[in-house]
């Protein structure tokens, strides 16, 4: 495993627990019952952005595969 490996590990832990948070965050405004729409609607469209990194940061990692 080399170093830029190492990296993109720890970013992509970093990112999976923003997405998580945010996750968390997202349930506990809706569940409040006062909430702002367009402070909602911008968090979802940050955890979705979240995930296609995750997706991109995932396929990094894995090699190549020649078939």
């Amino acid at each position: 495993m080399d170093l830029d490996e190492d990296r993109v590990r720890e970013h992509l832990a970093g990112v999976m627990e923003e997405h998580r948070d945010l996750d968390g965050a997202i349930e506990a405004v809706l569940k409040a019952g006062t909430f702002n729409l367009l402070q909602v609607q911008r968090m979802k469209k940050r955890k979705l952005s979240l995930k296609d990194e995750i997706g991109r940061l995932q396929s990094l990692l894995l090699p190549d595969i020649i078939a």
